[in-house]
């Protein structure tokens, strides 16, 4: 089956795809923000430019599409178009974020990564505080 779209309008239509303040981004910012936690977005200067960074705890939190980072869920299904570039495509991001977590944490921080599946899940925001919380304690104890 070959692509419905003129190379052009394909283009134009992959540049409109936001890589920040997407909406999960912005979903899980706004419950973290009513409830008190203060951080910043898409930190340049940290390896992988984490999606929330919380400096002062030494945490940063990637929050994931589903089908862009390859993720193994019923969000993620390849194109039944050019199905081996998407497979490679998808590989090399999984591979990417791989490394770019382990840069991260070999940098000493601590690393939490959201997929898009899991909003719908009533306790992601305190996973996500207890994960938070467990930083805090880290950060204490060393100083």
């Amino acid at each position: 089956m070959t692509d419905p779209l003129a190379p052009e309008q394909r283009s134009a239509l992959m540049a409109r795809v936001k890589q920040r303040d997407t909406k999960p981004e912005l979903f899980v910012r706004r419950q973290l923000h009513a409830r008190g936690w203060r951080y910043r977005v898409n930190v340049r200067g940290i390896p992988g430019t984490p999606d929330i960074v919380f400096a002062k705890l030494g945490a940063v939190v990637f929050i994931h599409g589903c089908f862009w980072h390859g993720h193994n869920c019923r969000l993620c299904k390849l194109p039944k178009t050019r199905s081996d570039f998407w497979a490679d495509k998808l590989s090399q991001n999984r591979l990417r974020d791989e490394r770019k977590r382990d840069h991260l944490m070999s940098d000493g921080w601590r690393v939490l990564t959201v997929w898009q599946c899991e909003l719908l899940d009533a306790g992601l925001i305190e996973r996500i505080e207890l994960f938070l919380g467990e930083t805090a304690k880290v950060a204490v104890e060393n100083i």
